[in-house]
């Protein structure tokens, strides 16, 4: 087998899906390894998590500088690291459209709820709020646009009776650290085309059939 896939993670918070990132890779579920993790926040736990797992960490701060001066580090960083493909994972600056040009096609990222709906930050609570009886989340490729790139993967989730927005949030989390490990590795296989606004997965294994899933959760062909 050839080298495996380097990640270069943009995360702003916690880092739990950085978290399925790295254990995907430990455990060889993924051919891929994380290289270089990047945050915009200073006490953003997912840098304490790379360091923990012995990957660079980098605090690029943007106060007092051009998103074109920061993104430029944030590449720089990338670069020099040979990052083959750049996995937003909780990161809420949103990148401009230079930056997304660049990676187009090696940028990719995951969002709390069934794309195109509630875009934005807070696709958890906006999902909830409204009144939908199935959310769940989506990964997919970065465009010029929040939230609009063509749609890799998505699982949907039940919303519950007994749900508030902490627990239906928990359980789309939990999907969340499958889908994203597994577009990782369809990415590192080359079995994802894009064409337009859809993404072409090329046939090959199946998750469903090699990794535990989850009751009443719908997992998409190609998982």
């Amino acid at each position: 087998m050839g080298e495996k896939l380097r990640i270069g993670v943009l995360a702003s918070g916690s880092g739990t899906d950085l978290q399925s990132i790295i254990d995907a890779s430990e455990t060889n579920m993924i051919d891929a390894n994380v290289t270089v993790v990047i945050s915009d926040k200073k006490d953003a736990y997912a840098l304490k998590r790379a360091e923990k797992h012995g990957i660079k960490a980098f605090f690029v701060d943007p106060k007092g500088k051009k998103r074109t001066e920061h993104e430029k580090e944030i590449d720089n960083i990338l670069k020099e690291n040979n990052v083959d493909l750049v996995v937003g994972a909780g990161y809420m600056k949103i990148l401009s459209p230079s930056f997304v040009k660049k990676w187009y096609g090696k940028l990719i990222n995951i969002h709390p709820a069934l794309l195109p709906s509630f875009k934005g930050a807070n696709g958890q609570k906006d999902a909830f709020e409204y009144g939908v009886k199935i959310s769940g989340c989506t990964t997919h490729f970065m465009d010029e646009d929040t939230d609009h790139g063509p749609i890799i993967l998505q699982a949907a989730v039940k919303v519950l009776p007994s749900d508030d927005r902490d627990k239906l949030a928990a359980r789309i989390l939990e999907v969340e650290h499958q889908i994203l490990p597994r577009t990782i590795q369809l990415f590192a296989e080359g079995r994802l085309k894009i064409d337009d606004r859809k993404v072409k997965i090329l046939k090959g294994d199946s998750w469903k059939e090699k990794y535990k899933t989850i009751p009443d959760v719908l997992y998409p062909e190609g998982y």
